[in-house]
């Protein structure tokens, strides 16, 4: 059972642990790409979800959107928990007011937060496939210093020293959410998420060569995307995922306007996925579905995304909208994708509000 004292104890203790050597073998000092390490594939069965809890009023200065908000992620983590451990990271003065929202199924873990966004800012795990465990910085530094992250950019090597993992880090900066993996080295991302001074300098090449080692993979397929559309530079997995080797869901955007930064590069990154191969030189399999039409919440800059969903153990957490066709459709390309796990469709149209989905608000960690 979890021990929230051993857990505070570790993460001063064991934020600089080495790796334990596999199997007998000596440990080669660098990075998680040089040591066999690799970002697995969602599918893969995991041993808890990741998820923050939103509190920052500089970020969400309005106190009752603000409780709709957790309840929305308690939603999520209460979801989730059916199928798997659920652990949920705020400070412990906030855990009064949460347990009113969560599962009794919910952990919570005693580190700070201001945000939701755990796909970015929370570990990034990263796995040899012989039992070993590690956690890849992405430095995460809200998407280009657009929002305060005190605790958030602090939330990766906090979990990682309480779990005492090692923490490989070659200096790249970006998010989770601004790439997809196939599980076997095969990379999806937008450049404006990665390729921006606001989070990298250097080439293409150079930036790629940082991400490759840092996700222990050995193909990029990159689209140009949108800097500056949203706060997040186009993140991809509001637009294409991964659902399993040679296979990718995308999501056509609702409008075909010229003048829309998202649509013009949505449509080009969906022209260049059905063209690419993956690092097995295997031509990519994209199947589409449509933005819903009519939604609950018609804001434009509301976040509709069918595709940013998150996949656990024996089921997949998805989003509804509102709109009956749509939502129906999803489900069924969910069914299809994935065969065997149970599709749950959520309302979580608070997040959605403030450019995110389920997707952005978990991260896995995979069992090894």
């Amino acid at each position: 059972m979890f021990d929230r004292r051993s857990f505070l104890a570790a993460t001063a203790a064991a934020a600089m642990a080495p790796l334990a050597p596999a199997r007998g073998e000596t440990l080669i000092s660098g990075s998680a790409r040089q040591n066999g390490f690799y970002l697995p594939e969602e599918t893969e069965p995991h041993l808890r979800t990741f998820m923050q809890w939103p509190v920052n009023r500089k970020v969400h200065p309005g106190r009752g959107y603000l409780r709709m908000l957790q309840r929305s992620v308690a939603k999520i983590a209460n979801a989730i928990s059916e199928f798997e451990p659920v652990a949920m990271l705020m400070n412990p003065a906030q855990e009064r007011k949460a347990r009113k929202l969560l599962s009794r199924r919910v952990d919570i873990w005693p580190v700070p937060t201001d945000d939701l966004w755990c796909r970015d800012s929370g570990p990034v795990f990263v796995t040899d496939g012989t039992g070993r465990l590690a956690v890849s910085a992405l430095n995460f530094n809200g998407w280009g210093d657009k929002q305060t992250h005190e605790n958030d950019g602090r939330i990766a090597k906090t979990v990682a020293a309480g779990l005492g993992l090692h923490v490989f880090d070659n200096g790249i900066v970006g998010e989770g959410g601004g790439v997809e993996t196939d599980g076997f080295k095969t990379l999806i991302a937008h450049e404006s998420s990665w390729i921006n001074p606001n989070r990298n300098s250097g080439t293409r090449r150079e930036v790629e060569a940082r991400l490759l080692d840092a996700l222990g993979a050995k193909k990029v397929i990159w689209a140009p995307g949108a800097i500056d559309a949203d706060i997040t530079d186009f993140h991809i997995d509001a637009l294409a995922r991964f659902a399993g080797p040679g296979q990718v869901l995308f999501q056509f955007p609702k409008i075909r306007d010229p003048k829309n930064p998202l649509a013009v590069a949505a449509r080009e990154t969906y022209q260049i996925l059905r063209n690419a191969t993956d690092n097995a030189g295997r031509k990519l399999q994209v199947t589409t579905i449509p933005a819903p039409r009519r939604t609950r919440v018609t804001s434009p800059d509301f976040v509709a995304s069918y595709v940013n969903y998150y996949v656990c153990n024996g089921a997949v957490i998805s989003a509804q909208f509102g709109d009956r066709e749509t939502d129906s459709e999803a489900i069924r390309a969910l069914q299809t994708l994935y065969p065997g796990r149970e599709i749950v469709a959520l309302n979580v149209d608070a997040i959605g509000e403030i450019g995110g989905g389920i997707h952005c608000a978990t991260q896995q960690q995979p069992r090894v």
